[in-house]
């Protein structure tokens, strides 16, 4: 049976009542004719049933068994593969796609909590259509017409997976290094060739073919990362009129052993002179890998969330049934031997902090989601170009956080169960284990800390921040909005340790990597705070129609407000410490 059950009120309250939805939709005339409340809804309650009822059932087991690989081939866990063809039959995999291809058209806002259902029931089986979403996504911004038509499709369908080869193992974050080559051939397709390691869903047995986005090299490439391709590589060739043909020449060297995730199987590809495609220009590659590894950082993001949901829920349920010792105020269960531990102090404040950040979270995925629907869909240009701004300032930060703050939610309930939470019947253990990985790739945590920093900050000169923090003033000052002063003095300090930052960098280059860090989180518990505002003014303005759940939101948020916002001031004071003490030692001293 299933432990997880999508938390629908809440999703509905972020999409619906706080960010009136429907009214974004309005303005959109692409969206308008796809979508409304009525079918956001329907949609949220098959999205919870397939999660809950099919999908998380599956997780245990697919941890304890792994994907498993023989001579070249991956067979997926016990039951993996008939709960993927009755969830590809839904149509989820496509719920984003461009609908002249076969996709369903739906807003980012929506599938932004799809995606955090499916994360919660499970990361592994996850991952397989998460891949294929993020491929389709560069294909159809940047592939010919042609491939278009071809292959979209059958990857909306759900028939085909898609994958993304970008690193080899002497090029990580430094994708300027890679050695995959890519030569001509004289029919315009390329000869592929080279190996790439990490490669999420590489092969599997799950669908019948796999499209592998690689990034290679021409032959008369610049240097770095200015002589990147892209190529599409099919696992097995298509004709013309979309049926399969003969096998590529791409397999599968091995699969990792992994701390968590075991049943996504992380592949070491090659590519043996196989037969690709060129999307986009010659040599812009990464730019066009980018369309996908942005909306993939979000998702991964998302990935925090849904396993701290999880593990918010296991950690309620059990505070509220496990008894042992009283209360210090004076037992409250005289009729038993002992009060459930959700009576004492610190195990609420752990329950509070993962429930704070979690649906916290959950509201700023949302919010990107909303900007992610004005910049791929608003008519106005000005109005969608100011919208991808926002998206480029805080993806790093939704990526960053929100699995930073996963992790310890997650550690958080597994130390709620005490003894049990390192138990594997429980569950717990699992899921720190398979939400530690969301920290590391898609650009590990640090890395999206200095793309924050020194990129969409620093490089700028605070331009898209400047319009962040416009935004988040505008909205706090609307009449009845609770937290003003708070938030505003939040703002305030994001502003001030940016200047700050601005000044000391043109000075001593050590400072950007130096505060990064710390800086992601100063903005993060910031932007939750704005989110916190909203959510409590909401909560207060409609409390009448639901008193028991608003109470809860409303006591969520003066929590958030005197136990989390507070830690902005130990990252002010962190930062202004400096970069000094950082190269106190040479190397030969660590």
């Amino acid at each position: 049976m299933s432990d997880y059950n999508a938390p629908l009120r809440d999703l509905r309250f972020v999409l619906h009542e706080v960010f009136n939805a429907q009214k974004v939709w309005d303005q959109l005339p692409k969206l308008q004719e796809n979508v409304d409340i009525d079918t956001a809804d329907a949609i949220l309650e098959e999205a919870a049933k397939v999660t809950g009822q099919l999908i998380s059932p599956l997780s245990r087991e697919g941890d304890e068994q792994g994907a498993r690989w023989h001579n070249g081939l991956v067979t997926t866990p016990d039951g993996f593969k008939e709960a993927y063809n009755t969830y590809i039959q839904g149509g989820w995999v496509g719920l984003s796609g461009n609908p002249d291809y076969g996709g369903m058209g739906m807003p980012k806002m929506l599938s932004v909590q799809f995606e955090e259902m499916l994360y919660a029931a499970d990361s592994s089986f996850a991952l397989y259509s998460a891949l294929t979403s993020g491929a389709c996504l560069a294909i159809d911004a940047h592939a010919s017409a042609a491939l278009k038509s071809l292959y979209l499709p059958p990857l909306y369908e759900g028939r085909w997976a898609g994958v993304m080869c970008l690193t080899e193992a002497h090029a990580g974050t430094d994708l300027g290094l890679i050695r995959t080559r890519a030569t001509p051939n004289s029919d315009g397709s390329y000869s592929i060739t080279g190996s790439k390691i990490f490669i999420t869903g590489g092969e599997q047995d799950l669908t019948e073919n796999i499209i592998h986005l690689v990034l290679a090299k021409l032959p008369d490439a610049p240097q770095g990362a200015r002589g990147i391709s892209l190529f599409l590589v099919p696992k097995i060739k298509v004709h013309a009129d979309g049926s399969l043909g003969a096998a590529n020449t791409v397999t599968c060297g091995s699969i990792e052993h992994k701390m968590g995730i075991k049943a996504s199987a992380t592949c070491v590809m090659n590519f043996d002179g196989a037969t690709g495609y060129l999307i986009g220009e010659p040599n812009k590659g990464l730019a066009a890998m980018f369309t996908m590894m942005n909306y993939e950082r979000l998702s991964i993001g998302i990935q925090g969330i849904g396993c701290a949901e999880t593990s918010y829920q296991r950690a309620s349920n059990y505070a509220r049934e496990r008894i042992q010792s009283r209360a210090a105020t004076g037992m409250k269960h005289p009729d038993q031997a002992a009060d459930p531990i959700i009576v004492h102090p610190d195990v609420r404040r752990m329950l509070l902090t993962m429930k704070s950040l979690t649906e916290g979270g959950r509201a700023f995925a949302c919010y990107v989601g909303k900007q992610l629907d004005i910049a791929k869909f608003s008519s106005d240009s000005h109005l969608a170009a100011k919208a991808q701004d926002l998206v480029a300032l805080l993806t790093p930060v939704a990526k960053a956080f929100f699995t930073d703050m996963g992790l310890d939610s997650c550690i958080h309930g597994q130390q709620v169960f005490g003894g049990h939470g390192y138990i594997r019947e429980w569950g717990q253990e699992q899921l720190v284990r398979d939400v530690r990985i969301a920290q590391i790739y898609e650009g590990t945590n640090g890395i999206q800390a200095l793309d924050l920093l020194g990129r969409k900050i620093i490089a700028n000169r605070g331009e898209y921040l400047n319009a962040f923090t416009h935004s988040i003033r505008e909205q706090v000052s609307t009449p009845g909005t609770l937290y003003t002063d708070e938030v505003l003095t939040a703002v305030e300090r994001l502003e001030h340790i940016s200047q700050w930052l601005l000044r000391e960098a043109e000075n001593n280059s050590n400072e950007v990597g130096a505060a990064s860090v710390e800086y992601l989180h100063l903005f993060g518990y910031v932007a939750y705070a704005w989110m916190w505002s909203r959510m409590a003014s909401t909560a207060q303005k409609n409390h009448a129609q639901d008193p028991d759940f608003y109470d809860a939101k409303l006591a969520t948020a003066a929590f958030y407000f005197s136990r989390i916002l507070p830690r902005t001031l130990s990252l002010e004071a962190s930062i202004k410490a400096g970069s000094d003490s950082l190269f106190g030692l040479n190397a030969e001293q660590f």
